[in-house]
């Protein structure tokens, strides 16, 4: 039969239940030959695509509106639904404390966590004072696709000092044990409160410190600032001090040449919760 089919140049007169298994090899197929009428029949949307053994393999048809993905070599394609782009979806700002709860579809967060600011010293006469400090502040990305809900702290602001005292601390705010910040320090006599510290973040920054004594007749000190700023302003003579002005902001002194007067407070901290697919 090898020799019969030696000498011709076409299969077409040979009739098929003549040749024998394995006559037809690619070699004798002639390129572009094979018509989609001589395939098999499939299913309507199917794509053909190679198994990890490198034979043919149907790809199951998807449904509207869904693309093909790859699932890498040894892996057939599959169709899936299209995936919202990357990007920021919302965003909760938390200024008294309370509890996170993911919103759906969100997997990555960014926090801002920041103390309460400091307060200022307050005066009874001319006395010298200083001003409180800035809450510190931890910034952090967090994955919490697996994470439903987060306890949040918002620091207090620090009250200012009446007469002679010191102003009090700032709180300290967290975002569970992801993150914390503890605030500014409250001034004292003659020098401003150190600033807060961020911990645990990506990120973690310090307040500013609050300013101290200018004078001793015409005493006054500023308020530090946070990542937010907001440090109050100096006060002038004979005057209470300044309540910081932004999240974390601490409380100036307060001035005199005589009489007695009240610090600033210092200014809640805040946990600011961004919120991403």
């Amino acid at each position: 039969m090898s020799g019969f089919l030696s000498g011709r140049t076409s299969l077409t007169s040979v009739a098929t239940e003549n040749l024998e298994d394995g006559a037809v090899t690619t070699a004798k197929v002639a390129d572009d030959a094979t018509t989609l009428a001589k395939m098999a029949p499939g299913t309507d949307g199917n794509l053909i695509t190679y198994d990890a053994s490198g034979n043919p393999a149907a790809v199951a048809t998807g449904s509207s509106g869904q693309v093909l993905t790859s699932a890498g070599a040894g892996a057939v394609p599959t169709f899936a639904a299209v995936s919202a782009p990357g990007g920021l979806l919302s965003q909760q700002v938390f200024t008294s404390t309370g509890t996170w709860s993911r919103p759906a579809g969100v997997t990555l967060i960014k926090i801002y966590v920041t103390g309460g600011g400091g307060g200022g010293h307050g005066v009874s006469g001319a006395n010298v004072a200083g001003g409180g400090g800035g809450g510190g502040t931890s910034i952090k990305l967090i994955d919490v696709s697996s994470i439903s809900s987060v306890a949040v702290t918002i620091g207090a602001g620090g009250a200012g000092g009446v007469g002679i005292a010191n102003g009090a601390a700032g709180g300290t705010s967290s975002f569970a044990t992801h993150a914390t910040a503890t605030g500014g320090v409250g001034g004292i006599a003659s020098t401003g409160g150190a600033g807060g510290a961020g911990a645990s973040g990506d990120i973690n920054l310090n307040g500013n410190g609050g300013g101290g004594r200018m004078n001793t007749t015409s005493v006054m000190g500023f308020g530090g600032g946070s990542f937010f700023g907001g440090g109050a302003k100096s006060s002038g003579a004979s005057t209470a001090g300044y309540a910081g002005t932004a999240y974390g902001g601490g409380g100036s002194s307060a001035a005199a040449t005589a009489g007695t007067y009240t610090a600033g407070a210092g200014f809640a901290g805040v946990v600011i919760v961004e919120e991403y697919t």
